[in-house]
């Protein structure tokens, strides 16, 4: 999306994001690069944005956390368009992508992630056969954030990795256990088949 069109990004913190979403009474998770910082406990690179993942059947719920911030949805996905997200509207699939910012004349500051639930179990939106219970689907850290486990988000980069998106799966790695990089595998396996970071995950993964 062109920032000249759309504006311009300057991301929250995850402190900060963290204080805005403290009266929330659902689940949140910090997500992208940010998530994997909170996991490895230390700063890896620059940030263009704040990414926060909420499931979408909370979404009334998160529009009425942020009712005085400005929201636009990406419509379509991926193409460059942005339109205001209005009270009581219910996005559905493939609409995914909230860009937020405080005031109209703020930065973007925080971009909301929509994904599927079915129960107590969290479904990929790119590929509904990769699941995990909700339960799994994030940690804390040691200062009281809510961020989207390691797996998971290398699972999101996985699909057309990018050098910061290397950067991260080199820091976070060592920090996987067993079963961390069995799923991770698992879960490359069914969107890109001969991925380069199987070779590094298959030595723990199931056969």
């Amino acid at each position: 999306m062109s920032v000249d069109v759309l504006g311009r990004w300057v991301p929250d913190r995850p402190e900060n994001a963290a204080a805005v979403f403290a009266k929330a009474d659902f689940p949140w998770w910090i997500a992208g690069g940010y998530a994997i910082e909170l996991a490895v406990g230390r700063e890896l690179r620059p940030h263009g944005d704040l990414d926060i993942l909420v499931l979408r059947r909370d979404q009334a719920l998160v529009h009425e956390l942020l009712g005085d911030w400005d929201l636009y949805v990406a419509d379509p996905p991926g193409q460059g368009e942005l339109r205001p997200w209005r009270p009581g509207e219910v996005l559905k699939p493939p609409l995914h992508d909230i860009w937020c910012r405080r005031t109209p004349e703020a930065p973007w500051s925080v971009q909301l992630m929509l994904d599927e639930a079915e129960g107590a179990q969290w479904v990929s939106r790119r590929a509904p056969e990769i699941r995990l219970p909700i339960d799994r689907l994030g940690r804390t850290s040691e200062t009281g954030i809510p961020y989207l486990t390691p797996e998971v988000q290398l699972f999101y980069k996985a699909k057309a990795t990018r050098e910061k998106d290397e950067t991260d799966f080199e820091a976070v790695l060592p920090f996987l256990d067993a079963p961390a990089r069995a799923w991770l595998a698992d879960a490359i396996r069914v969107i890109a088949p001969s991925h380069p970071w199987l070779r590094r995950l298959l030595p723990v993964s199931r056969t």
